[in-house]
């Protein structure tokens, strides 16, 4: 596939946050706007869980990313796997063929990090696409079928055991709603399972949970968490798993089938990019306009980029607010450049941090102010249901939440497809 306009072409690789700013950013602009994804929808990441957990429908959470840009005439999407970058020919390949551009934009995300361990990588479940959602809702609904019947107590024990690996954002919301679930909906839909037999851990490599955020907001939520029945595990990290038994690094081990890992995440793209350029995490490293180190037309933005310098040397935070502010940031410099304008460098605005732990708990960093509890709650659902893409999507989810908070019931626990354990390598590369 070749240009056939005299308009440059931005190639854009992927649709989530940053993507879809950058290419929402450039319209009216005189340029050609390509978008490529292997889905077809954008994902809030942000309520995975909640599909996860059974909360809501994948459907309410993902949108067309062609309806989304039904009005913006310079803009076109395919649906397409891209395999390799070549910068020297300024293409890429792709599984619908060879696509040329003039600037070429990764905004291709992370994935779960299983820090190279294969073993880990087969039995738990990462969380960061709609098919691994589901997956997981179905194995937590299979878990529960399956303690029905078992007459062995220590098979029993395991598939009542839950195990968050990470203490972070997605972590902590996961724990939350395991912990709801057990006090709220395990009684109404598996009456013959007693609640005290389903367990719920956390597994956190630092001294707290939520170590991103103040030490106000970590410790309000580590009592939550703890209040709500979840034991929580500081200072220690996971050495193995073989799909029944879980090994901690202090010698403890845990007896469990449902193993969620919320620990880390790594960067994803397609091979082309010089090794030299790929630093801690694998992210692509670039300089303050989100250009990639060493070449003139390629530039990385959101979980992927690594925008490193003295006060950022990790780079910034893999959040939504960064890939968002990144997009729209990047949309000037691209126009700059293709005028022959001077750039701009980037600088984030940091817009606060928060998470829920559950009904009426939740915890919010925004500035000098630190809120938590109801309050916090109340501004933790209304910033989600106001980020979401489509009207429709925002009122069915209120909806969803309404109901929910006043029936202590969810509507969507449903296993629409089985989950097999022992495809979950196949499962997880095809994702």
């Amino acid at each position: 596939m070749t240009t056939n306009t005299v308009r440059p072409r931005i190639v854009i690789v992927g649709g989530g946050f940053g993507g879809l700013e950058l290419a929402k950013s450039l319209k009216n602009q005189p340029v050609e706007v390509l978008m490529l994804d292997r889905h077809n929808y954008h994902t809030f990441q942000p309520l995975l869980y909640q599909v996860a957990t059974g909360a809501l429908d994948a459907e309410t959470i993902t949108f067309p990313l062609r309806r989304i840009f039904q009005n913006q005439k310079n803009f076109s999407f395919s649906l397409a796997e891209v395999s390799k970058i070549n910068p020297e020919k300024n293409s890429i390949e792709t599984a619908i063929g060879e696509i040329s551009y003039d600037y070429l934009v990764l905004a291709t995300g992370a994935d779960t990090n299983f820090f190279g361990n294969k073993q880990l990588e087969h039995f738990a479940m990462g969380m960061k696409s709609v098919p691994e959602a589901l997956n997981i809702r179905s194995m937590i609904l299979q878990s529960f079928e399956a303690a029905l019947s078992e007459k062995d107590p220590v098979e029993k024990e395991e598939l009542m055991t839950f195990v968050i690996v990470g203490g972070g954002p997605t972590g902590v919301e996961l724990a939350g709603a395991l912990a709801e679930f057990r006090s709220h909906i395990l009684e109404k839909d598996y009456p013959k399972l007693d609640d005290c037999d389903m367990r719920v851990f956390v597994v956190e490599g630092k001294p707290q949970v939520l170590g991103v955020m103040s030490e106000e907001a970590s410790s309000k939520a580590q009592k939550y968490l703890q209040d709500m029945g979840v034991v929580i595990y500081n200072d220690v990290h996971v050495k193995s798993f073989d799909g029944e038994l879980l090994t901690i690094d202090d010698g403890r081990t845990l007896r469990t089938r449902n193993v969620l890992w919320a620990a880390g995440v790594v960067g994803q793209f397609p091979e082309g990019i010089s090794a030299e350029n790929i630093v801690k995490g694998r992210r692509i490293q670039t300089n303050e306009i989100n250009k990639v180190k060493g070449y003139s037309n390629i530039f990385a933005i959101g979980d992927v980029a690594a925008v490193t310098s003295t006060d950022t040397p990790n780079g910034y935070p893999g959040v939504a607010q960064v890939a968002l502010q990144q997009g729209k940031h990047l949309s000037k410099n691209l126009m700059a450049i293709i005028e022959g304008k001077e750039t701009s460098p980037f600088k984030y605005k940091d817009m606060g941090s928060m998470a829920t732990i559950g009904r009426n708990k939740a915890v919010a960093d925004l500035g000098k102010f630190k809120f938590s509890g109801f309050f916090a709650w109340l501004l933790w659902c209304f910033v989600h249901v106001f980020s979401l893409v489509g009207n429709q999507n925002k009122i069915t989810v209120f909806i969803r939440w309404s109901g929910r908070y006043f029936s202590y019931n969810g509507p969507t626990r449903i296993i629409v497809r089985p989950f097999s354990r022992e495809s979950m390598t196949e499962n997880t590369a095809a994702k």
